[in-house]
């Protein structure tokens, strides 16, 4: 006899085989699809017949990150603090977790001619993220200016990250969405079941290949949070260029349908504070866990929605969760 419990984690599908006995564990999820499927052996009476049985109950969760006005996080929040609709239908929460789970952590880092004047402050953002490493935490690391590349591939010595941004050099334009691009299909690699980016650049794209419908597509079907660093503050008020306008709203587009966010800096001395606090965020957010009332249709994409339970309208912090996820092959 055979259990098998398909799970979405942050939308991707997984399937892990339990023993037998957790059958009755599984009754808190909610009504799963049971299949009894004939499976024949041979013994010394000759051949029987066994019934395989499979018990099969998608279970999505989604993360969210709870900020107050002053963008500190909101902590000790109960399952009963949120509502969560799947295309507008509510859901019943399963449970609510909050663990400090070891990260696969893709570094996304801009050497660009722009970021000439911001190169040191932000290896000393980075150097800073790190600081909050776990020991079973990994990492990668994406440089991009005219081309996107994969400087360190994965490795859990964050020193070995620090050491090839110390060589990085400002020069050339800005393959932003290329090193997205790479970082995500470098992330397929990961070992963890928590993944994260943190792009650290100006902001805009002038060399791509890679448009941003693509990349905000891929970002969709991919299992990956993504937290971006914008460091607008020192352009030319008068003359910005094209990209440079654009910058903002292509980060925040990115970042925030995967639960993430960014965070636009005008001060290059606050780049380490707010690096460190994106490493608090990854380590402090919910996930949230639902059973869809009705399976959703295979491979098509699920809305989601979450809203906060809070008694003063006033003092109402801000909700940053999954957009969405891709339904599983049947």
């Amino acid at each position: 006899m055979r259990l098998r419990l398909v799970l979405l984690a942050f939308g991707a599908a997984c399937t892990v085989v339990l023993p037998a006995v957790c059958q009755d564990r599984l009754a808190a999820i909610g009504n799963s699809s049971v299949a009894i499927e004939p499976r024949t052996l041979k013994g010394p009476s000759g051949t029987t017949v066994r019934p395989d049985i499979r018990v099969n109950s998608t279970l999505v969760l989604i993360p969210v990150v709870v900020t107050d006005r002053l963008n500190r996080l909101v902590l000790g929040l109960a399952k009963e603090n949120f509502r969560l609709f799947e295309e507008d239908r509510e859901q019943r929460i399963f449970s609510l977790s909050s663990d400090d789970a070891p990260v696969s952590i893709g570094l996304v880092f801009d050497c660009s001619g722009s970021m000439e004047n911001k190169l040191s402050k932000s290896q000393a953002a980075v150097a800073e993220f790190l600081k909050a490493a776990n020991r079973e935490d990994e990492f990668f690391l994406v440089e991009f200016n005219n081309r996107a590349r994969l400087e360190q591939p994965f490795t859990t010595n964050p020193r070995e990250i620090q050491n090839h941004l110390a060589g990085a050099v400002a020069q050339g334009a800005t393959a932003l969405l290329d090193a997205v691009h790479l970082a995500l299909l470098e992330m397929r690699a990961a070992r963890n079941s928590r993944k994260a980016l943190l792009i650290v650049s100006d902001g805009g794209d002038n060399r791509s290949r890679h448009t941003e419908y693509e990349i905000k597509s891929l970002v969709q079907e991919a299992d990956v949070q993504i937290f971006a660093i914008g460091i607008y503050g020192a352009r030319d008020p008068h003359w910005p260029t094209p990209e440079e306008l654009a910058g903002p709203d292509l980060l925040a587009g990115v970042a925030e349908q995967t639960g993430g966010r960014q965070y636009p800096v005008k001060k290059l001395e606050d780049l380490p504070r707010i690096a460190a606090e994106i490493g608090e965020t990854i380590r402090n957010q919910y996930v949230l866990s639902y059973k869809p009332q009705t399976l959703p249709p295979s491979g098509k994409y699920r809305r989601v929605q979450v809203r906060l339970i809070w008694p003063d309208a006033t003092e109402r912090p801000r909700v940053f969760w999954k957009r969405g996820y891709f339904a599983p092959a049947n």
